[in-house]
């Protein structure tokens, strides 16, 4: 008697927390024809590298231009990390991105 009640209490709270996670996902829909996770499952594995391969090469390249404008990333606690990462975007050119 008792595990059939763990269980059927367990289905009810399944099937609760899938109800509230697809609630969640339509509320969170902006209405594009074409969201990131649709896109993600549309295309192919060797799609999926090429694009993980071209979003770290750009990544790599803005670090790169920004370092070369003044930047250090690797140091530690640096007391004025905010102010020298906005000098190193608007020297290189870079947009600031969300720190703004």
């Amino acid at each position: 008697m008792r595990t059939k009640l763990a269980s059927i209490t367990l289905s009810f709270l399944m099937s609760v927390a899938c109800a509230s996670a697809a609630s969640l996902s339509y509320a969170q829909d902006t209405g594009s024809t074409a969201t990131g996770a649709t896109q993600a499952a549309s295309m192919t594995k060797a799609e999926k590298k090429a694009a993980r391969k071209q979003a770290r090469a750009k990544k790599n390249a803005e670090l790169k231009k920004l370092e070369d404008a003044g930047y250090s990333p690797g140091r530690a606690n640096d007391p004025n990390y905010p102010q020298d990462l906005q000098n190193a975007q608007k020297k290189a050119g870079i947009g600031a991105g969300a720190s703004q």
